[in-house]
């Protein structure tokens, strides 16, 4: 399964997908979202590749992570200090011990 932003593609002058380098791998699917979501905002060109093979049941995704983006080597420090940004996040317990954000 591939997610890609092709209007950041097409925008950013119509890059080929074979200039798309693997740039970090991605640990879940929930994570896979909000990054896709955080660089479609920001006009960075990517693709998240996930790893899931339904030959294989999802089992390279249980020793190599959800997947991976990959975009134009360029964009490699803006999407590592995004993807460290998001890792950091983490979500505050409320005084009833809810999570919250």
């Amino acid at each position: 399964m591939v997610f890609s932003c092709i209007n950041c593609v097409v925008e950013s002058g119509g890059r080929r997908m074979d200039r798309f380098v693997k740039i970090v791998a991605v640990e879940n699917e929930f994570q896979a979202q909000l990054l896709d979501q955080m660089l479609t905002d920001q006009d960075i060109p990517h693709v998240m590749r996930s790893y899931h093979d339904m030959a294989f049941d999802g089992v390279f995704q249980l020793s190599r992570g959800w997947g991976s983006v990959e975009a134009p080597a360029e964009f490699k420090d803006r999407i590592l200090l995004i993807v460290q940004q998001l890792r950091d996040a983490k979500p505050e317990a409320d005084r009833d011990g809810e999570i919250t954000n």
